[in-house]
């Protein structure tokens, strides 16, 4: 247990105060992923709520023809507002959270939410500020697909991508990207032989680099 709460605090020092930090130790569960592990699928009953310690993870949404485009991302200090939700009215995840980078969390036990909630002021502004930055993070997912052309919402996902794992060369295929877009590997490799053109990246095999 200390070894969690070492962990606990590494992260969310400057977050909770040390009672809170000494609960989530107690009753938390932690959990390793690695790069494509799944952290959360869709249809999964919620019964638990993630707190990333380390790591990117990426969400994503599903229509009702099966078709998915990537969201947003969880970071370090991040939890999941949406299964937040989820979890307090028993519902089932909508989403999908994948590891894009190996992936320390602590899933902490729904009961202890709403007590939590009434004794810790830090996690209410956690959990509030969680369901603003996520509802912000929305909007320009929805402004993007409104009013963006797809070449400039490749273009802006590359640039987000590189930033949220702290790389200046992306290693990703053609396809990896058209799934996130939601659109198709052909018109990927088109869009992106533009970009190179205009001197915007470099394409390597399977890697990119923003000039």
């Amino acid at each position: 247990m200390q070894d969690l709460k070492n962990k606990t605090l590494s992260t969310y020092k400057h977050t909770f105060e040390k009672a809170l930090i000494d609960e989530i130790a107690m009753v938390g569960v932690y959990k390793k992923l690695e790069v494509g592990d799944i952290l959360i699928d869709i249809d999964d009953e919620l019964t638990h709520i993630p707190m990333i310690l380390s790591g990117v993870v990426k969400i994503i949404r599903r229509d009702k023809n099966g078709d998915e485009i990537a969201l947003y991302y969880l970071e370090k200090g991040n939890t999941c507002a949406i299964s937040f939700v989820n979890c307090i009215n028993k519902n089932k995840s909508i989403f999908r959270g994948v590891a894009e980078q190996d992936v320390e969390a602590i899933f902490i036990p729904v009961e202890y939410i709403d007590e939590w909630l009434v004794k810790y002021k830090s996690f209410r502004h956690f959990i509030i500020d969680s369901y603003h930055f996520r509802l912000l993070e929305m909007v320009d997912s929805i402004d993007s697909l409104a009013f963006l052309k797809l070449e400039e919402r490749l273009f802006n996902y590359i640039n987000e991508k590189m930033k949220v794992i702290n790389t200046d060369t992306l290693e990703i295929t053609h396809q990896e990207l058209a799934d996130d877009l939601n659109s198709s590997r052909t018109v990927i490799s088109r869009l992106l032989k533009h970009l190179e053109h205009e001197g915007k990246i470099r394409m390597h095999r399977n890697r990119l680099q923003v000039i």
